[in-house]
């Protein structure tokens, strides 16, 4: 070997001993520093110097919060999904689930792991943080729930200064896209419900599990018309983003269900979440305690969802019901507006600027009793299309059949058909009475049987309806002629005086 290749193999030892030697000196001085230094003066130092160093350095990060002011941060979400799949053989620890209905492993990055991922050509370093905070210490002027909050977590993303509009133009969009592909083929349809300890923290609000309701439109029990119709509409309105954009409206589609109880309304909301592979948030009016709470709830459900409010008839008159939970208020009642729903917050709510928070939402009222909501409600713009759910019909009655009792042709058919008609059933109740046997011919003889209590329990009813009125009649001719007579009377004693 010559000389010279002997020096220049000196320098290198020499090079690489001295940065071995600063990298070792400087990771024990921060942890040395981490372990004696207040949290305060420690960040203050350690930052101070990244930020010297970085001055001088080629590269660009940026910071990916998961919350961004009140909503949950779409590039945050769709990194955390995108990255599961571009671990390399230098990551040591990931997070893996698998919820029970989904098709795939969910693999995202545990706290402090770092991708390298290759676009264009070009290498970008991902780093993923989390850092533990005291709650009554935190406080983010950004976030309105960070107070709340233990832990704040965000992406790092590193890469060369001059791929700056390669990243926002292209890789970042690239990378949206591919986490809303992977969604939706591993993604189970949930159903969330509002966990009300949690109502000032954003990203705990709604609790959700997995939706395995097996409700379709092919097994609903209702009017073919109505649910071509119905199918359509939704159809139409999931393929007219540009078109609600261009006229100026929120891209959103309100729909009233009405009708006796048990002719299918719960089944028709599940089927709609299947047919569109939307999730569903169920809302529970009575327990939200202000106008301001209902903004937040809004706020903080995804797009493409469904938000259901079952029952809006019992949950209406929110000045009498929700009012009286301002007993504990102050006596002067300054907090009074404060402790209650009202209806101009629920119609803000369903059509006003709020309801703008968001893309591709349904709302979903359901009502046995359409007779007892204030007409604001039901305009167009606020529930868009009313459906009517009645009793079970003929063609009800041959669905229910063939998903039952896998038949769509009896001699004992028609019998019922016609039964079905007079007898005012709902669907669930044929339901229940094809459910309790397994031969066809039992099961469809118990139901005739069924049916004609019914008819008889409704002509009983339509009797006695009679007879109460004509008694009510007879009781206030008897009232008009007795007070025909006093007066008579009072005239003849008049008179008499």
């Amino acid at each position: 070997m010559s000389s010279s290749a002997e020096s220049k193999m000196a320098l290198a030892k020499t090079v690489l001993s001295t940065v071995g030697s600063v990298a070792a000196t400087t990771m024990v001085v921060r942890t040395v520093a981490n372990e004696l230094l207040p949290q305060e003066l420690y960040d203050y130092l350690f930052f101070g110097l990244k930020n010297l160093f970085s001055r001088f350095s080629n590269q660009l990060t940026m910071v990916i919060d998961e919350i961004d002011g009140l909503v949950n941060n779409e590039i945050y979400e769709a990194a955390e999904m995108y990255l599961g799949n571009k671990l390399s053989t230098n990551t040591r620890r990931v997070k893996i689930s698998k919820p029970e209905k989904e098709k795939r492993f969910n693999i995202t990055l545990e706290h402090d792991e770092e991708v390298t991922d290759v676009y264009s050509g070009q290498k970008f370093q991902w780093v993923w943080l989390s850092k533990k905070v005291e709650s009554r210490d935190f406080y983010n002027p950004r976030s309105m729930n960070s107070t709340l909050r233990s832990e704040v977590r965000s992406f790092e993303l590193t890469f060369h200064k001059k791929n700056k509009e390669l990243v926002l133009n292209s890789y970042l969009p690239y990378i949206i896209g591919e986490a809303k592909l992977r969604e939706l083929e591993n993604r189970a349809i949930k159903i969330h419900t509002v966990d009300y300890q949690s109502i000032y923290n954003l990203h705990d609000i709604w609790e959700a599990i997995n939706l395995d309701h097996p409700a379709t439109f092919e097994t609903l029990a209702m009017d073919s018309e109505v649910k071509d119709k119905i199918i359509k509409d939704l159809d139409r309105f999931v393929k007219r983003k540009d078109y609600y954009r261009k006229v100026g409206k929120a891209w959103k589609r309100g729909y009233l269900m009405y009708g006796p109880p048990g002719t299918g309304k719960s089944s028709l909301v599940a089927a709609m979440a299947n047919y569109l592979n939307f999730d569903i948030y169920d809302l529970e009016l009575t327990e939200v305690m202000r106008n301001s709470d209902l903004r937040r709830l809004l706020v903080a459900t995804a797009n493409k969802s469904i938000l259901v409010v079952e029952d809006i008839d019992c949950t209406i008159d929110l000045q009498t019901n929700l009012a009286n939970r301002t007993n504990d208020s102050p006596p002067d009642g300054s907090n009074q507006q404060e402790t209650k729903v009202t209806l101009s917050g629920l119609l803000n709510f369903i059509d006003g600027l709020w309801s703008s928070c968001g893309d591709e939402r349904i709302i979903i009222f359901t009502t046995n009793h359409i007779e007892k909501l204030d007409p604001a409600l039901l305009r167009p713009g606020r529930m868009d299309m009313h459906i009517h759910l009645s009793y079970c019909t003929p063609s009800g009655f041959r669905l229910l059949a063939a998903n039952y009792l896998e038949t769509r042709e009896h001699k004992l058919f028609k019998q019922i058909e016609e039964l079905v008609e007079t007898a005012l059933v709902t669907p669930a109740q044929v339901a229940e009475q094809l459910l309790k046997e397994d031969e066809v011919d039992v099961s469809l003889d118990g139901l005739i049987s069924f049916l004609h209590v019914k008819i008889k329990e409704k002509e009983e009813a339509k009797s006695k309806k009679v007879e109460a009125t004509e008694l009510d009649t007879n009781e206030k001719k008897i009232s008009d002629e007795k007070g025909i007579e006093e007066n008579l009377e009072e005239k003849k004693i008049t008179n008499e005086k």
